[in-house]
């Protein structure tokens, strides 16, 4: 049965347990921590020896982003194949889960000089949630009826934005008012803060793990698992390739996604290092993007039952190519946070709209869903992977940061010209 009122909101649930390592651990505290934690000790050089090669420590969290999502787009496809020829969907979304939340736990050993540890557990607390997510996305057209999935997609988000913020506030407590805990350094407080998200996300995520449905299982389970994931794999690859306008979206996707998990990621690093705003500016800004998000997340979700999903999102997108041209211009912190909030608006919008719109895409009563949606998470990560990538590369020939927001507009303005090709109507 779909539509049941408890499933729906224990599924929401998820997104309010995993999205602690969306903003702490990528967004906020940590991108602060880790340049000051990575540094070559004795001499406190931010060049460090990495594996041979000499790097900032900037640009090494630019690239150990890159490096996860890699690792997520070659992984996922295969896995969830397997999950959806075996039926064990809420088996592999657990794993992933305590993989990164675990991960995010071990953070707390991160101390200063020590950042092989640090760069490794931040890159496999990515694989952990990047990896749960492609399941956890998969249960919308499972749970939902069509007409509910950009709603139930906006709520998720508003759930996430809402959760993430209440840890990221207690969390600053810590950092900003040591003396409340008995005069704990800055550093320490940081380290407690990777410690809590993961406990935060291994308890909240068993409402979901309790309340979702278990996958119906194939009716044929003879054969090797990996060999017919291959195959399962192989059969959904060739139903995509016969749909014009899903093929059109993933490229869109690819596109505009790359643009705006860059930004997501590294706009804390711009701050710091362009503007030279102090952490607490920092802060403020990335709380103020998740609180504008909630109501971005709503208004494209109606928009989108008036104008249709694709022409939301061209209108979302058009938005960002102002964004990065305006990111060009800014120098003062004023400044800084009226852009955060424009990002804030439309990174609600963009990140609910687009699963929802890729949902409607899917076959009726299809049972792969998370080897639909594993595509879906391939274009997701490859498109951070090389946008992250890029935006620290441009960032190391030219020393410049607003460069790479530039990059950024042209990668927006691909995406928003494919998105304008596919009719905007429910024809899915």
């Amino acid at each position: 049965m779909k539509n049941i009122p408890k499933t729906l909101t224990a599924w929401t649930m998820y997104d309010w347990a995993n999205s602690v390592h969306s903003l702490t651990i990528t967004s906020a505290i940590f991108p602060i921590y880790f340049p000051l934690a990575a540094v070559m000790m004795p001499s406190k050089s931010t060049t460090l020896n990495f594996w041979g090669f000499q790097l900032e420590n900037t640009v090494i969290y630019s690239y150990a982003i890159s490096l996860g999502f890699l690792l997520l787009a070659f992984s996922i496809p295969l896995v969830s194949a397997i999950s959806d020829y075996t039926g064990k969907k809420k088996v592999f979304m657990k794993m992933y889960c305590y993989l990164g939340a675990i991960s995010c736990m071990i953070l707390y050993f991160f101390k200063e000089g020590n950042y092989y540890l640090g760069t490794f557990a931040f890159i496999f607390s990515i694989v952990g949630w990047g990896g749960s997510i492609v399941f956890y996305n998969s249960y919308i057209p499972e749970i939902a009826t069509e007409d509910k999935y950009d709603s139930l997609s906006a709520r998720g988000f508003t759930m996430g934005y809402l959760g993430s913020v209440i840890l990221l506030i207690q969390n600053l407590t810590m950092v900003l008012k040591p003396e409340w805990y008995g005069g704990i350094s800055g550093g320490e407080a940081s380290r407690i803060s990777f410690l809590t998200v993961g406990i935060w996300w291994i308890v909240f995520a068993q409402i979901p793990f309790y309340y979702l449905p278990e996958t119906q299982k194939p009716q044929k389970q003879a054969g090797n698992w990996i060999f017919n994931g291959f195959k399962e794999l192989k059969k959904v690859f060739g139903e995509l390739q016969k749909s014009l306008i899903t093929k059109k979206f993933l490229l869109a996707f690819f596109f505009y996604n790359m643009g705006a998990q860059t930004v997501m990621f590294l706009g804390a690093l711009f701050g710091a290092k362009e503007l030279n705003l102090p952490t607490d500016s920092l802060i403020i800004t990335i709380l103020l993007i998740q609180l504008v998000a909630i109501p971005g997340a709503y208004f494209f979700s109606i928009l989108s039952r008036k104008i249709g999903n694709t022409k939301s999102l061209s209108y979302i997108v058009l938005i960002w190519i102002v964004v990065c041209i305006a990111g060009y211009y800014i120098y003062t912190r004023n400044e800084f946070y009226v852009l955060a909030t424009g990002i804030g608006f439309v990174m609600g919008g963009i990140q609910s709209l687009s699963r929802s719109t890729y949902a409607k895409m899917l076959p009726k009563n299809t049972h792969d869903t998370a080897s639909y949606f594993s595509f879906y998470d391939v274009c997701d990560r490859l498109s951070t992977v090389i946008g992250t990538f890029m935006f620290g590369l441009v960032n190391q020939i030219t020393g410049s940061m607003r460069m790479s927001l530039l990059f950024l507009t042209v990668v927006f303005a691909i995406g928003y010209l494919i998105l304008r090709q596919i009719p905007s109507k429910k024809i899915y």
